[in-house]
């Protein structure tokens, strides 16, 4: 694999401001790619990301978009078509985490989750599609370890991921030939923020490999699935450390 696999390619980050999603577009931009990250809220935090794909030399572009809107998804992708000329990468990315005991969780809070993690990457896919058929593109989807193990705590956000999981495959029946759509599942990824340290030294000493994951860990599956072969398809790859066995 060259240095640069994806060099004039154009790939959209969907919740690509910061965190996760930032490492995701700053990664996909140093295989070379084109990047349009989407946010909602972070406007700030978009235009440093932007700033620093362009400092690896790449073109990009930060675009508002809530992923629950209809609307607003269709507006994002043709800025970003517009922009790029093409669309070859999609990055289901932006998603919304939870922590309700079961018995205490609202309607509100169930549909709130499930809008951003299940909706959210099904019309954002939608929409791209037809420009993803066009170049033989990829749809990679970022799933969770909660949609694989059963959290107590997180029912709604843990079924939401499911949902995406099961609708990768669907996708990846539905899409192909053209489309090849692959979903990665992160376990505990530790990004340093505060009020997490006393669960961080908990999971790393759960985890096999005896460290949490990181967002880098993260970003470099989604450059795998982004430029390997598309006979890999309808794949949920866990980026765990091995927490999940």
């Amino acid at each position: 694999m060259t240095s640069e696999p994806l060099l004039g390619k154009a790939a959209l980050v969907t919740g690509g401001a910061r965190r996760i999603g930032k490492e995701i577009a700053l990664q996909l931009a140093a295989a070379g790619a084109e990047v349009t990250v989407t946010y909602r809220k972070s406007r700030a935090e978009a235009e440093e990301t932007i700033a620093a794909i362009k400092d690896l030399g790449r073109l990009a572009i930060a675009v508002e978009c809530d992923v629950t809107s209809e609307d607003s998804v269709r507006d994002a992708v043709v800025a970003s078509v517009n922009f790029h000329g093409h669309l070859d990468v999609l990055v289901n990315n932006a998603g919304l985490f939870q922590s309700v005991p079961l018995d205490e969780l609202t309607l509100e809070q169930w549909d709130t989750v499930f809008a951003t993690n299940a909706r959210g990457p099904f019309l954002v896919a939608r929409q791209a599609l037809s420009h993803l058929r066009k170049s033989q593109g990829r749809i990679i989807n970022i799933g969770s370890l909660g949609g694989l193990r059963a959290w107590a705590t997180h029912a709604h956000y843990c079924s939401s991921k499911a949902a995406l999981h099961m609708l990768t495959q669907a996708m990846a029946k539905a899409f192909a030939p053209d489309v090849a759509v692959n979903c990665i599942a992160p376990g505990w990824i530790d990004l340093g923020e505060e009020g997490e340290q006393a669960d961080a030294q908990h999971f790393a000493a759960k985890t096999p490999m005896k460290r949490n994951g990181t967002a880098r860990d993260v970003a470099d599956a989604v450059v795998f699935f982004a430029s390997t072969s598309n006979f890999i398809t309808g794949q949920t790859i866990a980026v765990d450390g091995g927490l999940g066995l």
